[in-house]
């Protein structure tokens, strides 16, 4: 029944077998499967720094000690695991009659590892575990498009669409973080009766446990178990210009130098997609982008960096489709005609989960970019994203898309690091619209999809960003203004922009983009002629008054850029969040853990982002313990209050903490 194993507990009955191990300090591992032998795969997490476990084996019961975390394993297999205090993180769900001593024993006849087979081998896993406190607060597991910072009673899919990320570590506020280590599609219901992690195709059950006394010392241990982001190069402190999209090259470096002729900040441009003749070719069409060595050679001379897209996605009538079909680089469908994407042609993605096909990838991008001079990519489509998400019929080299997907932005963000790294490149940062647990140790800054240009749309953002950072991606950014639609004619929406331009700049990443409308004239006929450009999207294209209190913020960033240097730091470092939930930074004061329309830029900048038309005052919270003043240094005040502050279209509230 238990066994010990140089640090690992065991518990086995029937043809279950449990496993519990130290993973860095206060930490566990915990995993259990039905099969003959334990899955070896890590996934997210990292080898471990040494830590000394101990272990005591009794016939009625089974306990493991890790510094500040202990795990209970009872004579039937029931796991509870307490702090260093005594206080309970974590109890399993079991309703059944195996042990008639547990106080729930019950006739239900629930399990907590409930492994359901699937015919052909895997199993459709659920974990079920107590809710331990009515008042748990849980936040993190990445982005989901709602307006909700406390998770606790949500529903989430554990999937990756065009907008979603699903990155599956928890903080909760009773003192853990919970890494849900299995890359599979599946459920997570975080509900106040009880909660459960759903694989739909798996053979192990597998989490990472941490226990800590501070927001701060979870989230960094996490970080050391699944590793951080590298440090952020200087062009990702300032702003960046992107609208979908630039048709030629001509067009690019005229906007390039209006920037530079107006004297305004600019740290980079991004070339967006369809600058290609199919996709899968990943070169410069030749007809729309004629000279690119001379256009990076005065993008360079500008000091702008320059950004360019690559899709995932192979037109079967690529030039480079019939080698990698022949080679078994593309992710093949189980069912049906072998595309997964009909935009603009008929594709299907590139592998990334085979190293071969990463290789080959980098390899084009290498020749047709990256030898030119280009040094930053925008690795779109990261999800990946099909026309239809049908989950189940979707295999990689890998596995099923079932059993492995969620892993393939990771997997998208591995191709262009290791690649850039082989080359000598350090300080690597690429933009992934998508994310999985570990994806922040290779460079990824993730952007928060295809939104709507609206309020609530805004108001989304906000919290998806929050709990990203918590999830362990501190590099994060979202489209200003929004991706679909918006006129920048419209008053009502340049009040929109006004706003999200402001929150912009006190974001990880400045970054403009956006769709916008009407529709620009079509240029050409080849090519990716037929995916037709937005209206201008530049801070100039909302008239003079939008354009002035754009001016403003982006000389504030650039007042910034120290500081924000030193929040990257941090997070290279430690793994800290840029972006913090009150809480993080005021875990003491109990108010904080309720505001979720504030949050601390680092520690010093308390934001306060404008999300309602035509709001010219707000009530803000000061956190308690020290004084704030105002950004132009005329107020102050003390914390742990309330306060009215005034926010006319060219301000939005951010407090100093003196």
């Amino acid at each position: 029944m238990f066994d010990k194993k140089e640090n690992r507990l065991i518990y086995r009955y029937d043809a279950e077998q449990l496993w519990i191990e130290p993973w860095g300090a206060n930490a566990f591992r915990v995993r259990a499967t039905r099969t003959n032998s334990m899955p070896t795969e890590d996934w997210a997490l990292q080898p471990p720094a040494s830590s000394e476990a101990h272990i005591s084996l009794s016939e009625n019961e089974s306990t493991i000690s890790n510094g500040k975390i202990l795990a209970t394993v009872s004579k039937r297999g029931k796991l509870t695991i307490h702090n260093a205090r005594g206080a309970l993180l974590l109890e399993e769900y079991a309703r059944h009659r195996r042990d008639l001593a547990d106080p729930k024993c019950s006739a239900l006849e629930i399990e907590a590892r409930e492994f359901k087979p699937i015919p052909g081998g895997d199993y459709h896993l659920t974990y079920r575990v107590e809710s331990v406190s009515k008042e748990e607060k849980i936040y993190g597991m990445g982005q989901y498009q709602q307006d909700i910072l406390d998770l606790k009673g949500c529903d989430l899919e554990l999937a990756q669409r065009n907008s979603q990320a699903s990155v599956s570590f928890m903080l909760s506020s009773l003192g853990y973080g919970l890494l849900w280590n299995n890359p599979g599609i599946g459920r997570a219901m975080l509900g106040k009766n009880v909660m459960s992690f759903e694989a739909y195709s798996t053979r192990v059950l597998d989490y990472w446990i941490v226990a800590g006394d501070a927001p701060a010392e979870i989230e960094e241990a996490y970080a050391r178990a699944t590793g951080t982001v590298p440090m952020m190069p200087e062009y990702g402190l300032g702003f960046w210009q992107c609208k979908l999209r630039y048709q030629t090259q001509e067009e690019l470096l005229s906007v390039a130098r209006e920037y530079k002729a107006r004297k305004l900040p600019i740290d980079l441009i991004v070339i967006d997609f369809f600058h290609w003749p199919k996709q899968g070719d990943w070169k410069f069409d030749a007809t729309y982008w004629p000279d690119p060595d001379t256009m990076i050679k005065e993008l360079k001379e500008m000091n702008i960096e320059l950004m360019v897209s690559i899709w995932p996605t192979v037109d079967t009538k690529s030039e480079n489709y019939s080698e990698m079909l022949e080679k078994g680089y593309l992710i093949r469908t189980d069912r049906g005609i072998r595309i997964g994407m009909d935009f603009q042609g008929n594709t299907i993605h590139y592998d990334a989960t085979n190293p071969q096909a990463r290789k080959y990838l980098w390899d084009k991008a290498r020749k047709n970019y990256y030898e030119k001079g280009i040094k930053v990519f925008w690795l779109d489509e990261a999800e990946p994203e099909y026309t239809a998400y049908d989950f189940d019929n979707y295999r990689y080299h890998l596995g099923s898309n079932l059993a492995i997907g969620n892993i393939y932005p990771r997997e998208y963000a591995r191709t262009f690091y290791e690649g850039m790294e082989g080359a000598g490149q350090k300080n690597i940062v690429n933009l992934l619209r998508c994310a999985w647990a570990g994806s922040q140790k290779y460079g990824a800054l993730v952007w928060s999809g295809d939104i709507a240009s609206s309020w609530s749309s805004l108001r989304n953002q906000l919290a998806a960003g929050l709990n990203m950072g918590i999830a362990g991606i501190p590099w994060w950014t979202t489209d200003i203004g929004g991706f679909h639609g918006g006129d920048p004619n419209d008053e009502a929406f340049r009040e929109l922009f006004v706003r999200w331009f402001q929150w912009g700049a006190f974001c990880p990443v400045m970054r403009l983009h956006g769709d916008r409308e009407p529709k620009q004239k079509q240029i050409g006929t080849s090519g990716g002629a037929t995916c037709l450009s937005g209206a201008p999207n530049e801070v100039w294209s909302y008239g003079e008054e939008v354009y002035g209190i754009c001016k403003k913020y982006m000389g504030i960033r650039e007042e910034l850029r120290e500081y924000i240097r030193g929040l990257m730091r941090e997070a290279h470092e430690k793994g800290t969040p840029v972006m913090r939930p009150l809480f993080y930074v005021f875990p003491e004061d109990a108010k904080c853990w309720e505001v979720e329309d504030q949050y601390i830029f680092g520690d010093k900048y308390l934001c306060c982002p404008v999300l309602a038309a035509g709001l010219r005052k707000m009530q803000v919270y000061l956190p308690a313990g020290v004084s704030w003043r105002s950004f132009d240094g005329e107020q102050t005040y003390q914390g742990g209050s309330v306060v009215e502050v005034e926010c006319p279209l060219d301000t939005m509230p951010v407090l100093i903490r003196a």
